[in-house]
């Protein structure tokens, strides 16, 4: 078998970015390409799979009809042509047919701008609303609800990859100043929290959104982005004396990683290190955690800091 032109290698990406990209985890696109022999990855001289563009473009309309209730065993084998034709006959996944969920109302005007390809007019807007309603219920009551709407639509096959990564760039950049102002003012208090994602985890808006409610809250916050290692994460909180660490997750995560990184982590935290996790990863909240606390909405993060402190502030 003839070895891949170098430009065709040079385009491909990897696995990871495939699943951020699609949705589907690496597990899953493993057993397609035994089971069903799809996707075909090239491999680079580390033998490590690289995703041509059409087979990621695939693999995008795959997932939609996934969505639409299609099962994969049926669809993985199809040609982009016969799924694109499959799409179009979905009426679920139709931008005429589907309705817009009810919590959409008040933020419209920002999914017109992401849907216009207009970052300026976005940024505005965000602004806007941020300076109106300040900083914490800017986050509770417009970034919260929009970034759910975003992932909605998106599955709904309303948005593409482009213009929810348009919408993240812009969001991450309005939180980044506003955190940034915050931190120049006001006394920094008890807990210290290390905010980070497990290296499976690339989605960091979330992390800024839990950032800007902690330091509304006093907390001092260190943050070291996305996809820290376990060990790393360990040493750091040891570096910094981190009261807490926060992990967010999102629903890109398999149960499995999940449970493996926090069984890690949590072994190897010093016993009064609290760990904090949420996100919209599902298993967070399906089952307790020992030595974990799970919360699900952004809104108990005031009632969770005011708890740490009553039991350690004495």
């Amino acid at each position: 078998m003839s070895s891949p032109a170098p430009q065709s290698l040079q385009v491909a990406i990897p696995i990871l970015a495939v699943e951020r990209e699609t949705g589907l985890s690496k597990d899953t696109l493993r057993v397609w390409e035994k089971r069903y022999g799809f996707p075909r990855p090239l491999r680079n001289a580390a033998d490590d799979r690289l995703y041509p563009p059409e087979q990621v473009r695939r693999l995008k309309l795959i997932k939609r009809l996934m969505d639409g209730g299609y099962r994969p065993g049926k669809i993985a084998a199809l040609e982009e042509e016969k799924l694109q034709e499959l799409l179009g006959q979905t009426t679920i996944l139709s931008k005429t047919k589907t309705e817009s969920p009810p919590y959409l109302e008040n933020i419209e005007p920002m999914l017109s701008a992401i849907t216009a390809h207009d970052g300026a007019a976005l940024r505005e807007a965000l602004l806007h609303a941020q300076m109106r309603l300040g900083l914490g219920r800017f986050v509770l009551q417009v970034i919260a609800p929009l970034t759910r709407a975003v992932g909605d639509l998106w599955a709904a096959g309303r948005f593409e990859i482009f213009e929810e990564h348009l919408y993240t760039e812009v969001v991450s950049n309005v939180l980044r100043t506003c955190l940034s102002t915050l931190g120049n003012s006001g006394l920094k208090q008890k807990p210290k929290v290390l905010l980070t994602t497990i290296p499976q985890e690339a989605h960091g808006l979330g992390l800024l959104m839990v950032e800007s409610l902690l330091m509304l809250e006093g907390c001092q916050c260190v943050s070291l982005g996305t996809q820290t290692p376990i060990s790393d994460i360990v040493r750091a909180a040891q570096a910094h004396k981190a009261d807490v660490v926060a992990l967010s997750f999102s629903n890109l995560n398999t149960p499995a990683s999940v449970q493996s990184s926090l069984r890690t982590l949590r072994s190897e935290l010093p016993v009064e290190t609290s760990l904090w996790v949420g996100g919209s990863c599902a298993i967070l909240y399906q089952k307790s955690w020992e030595g974990v606390t799970a919360l699900k909405e952004l809104s108990g993060i005031g009632a969770l800091v005011g708890h740490w402190r009553e039991a350690h502030l004495q």
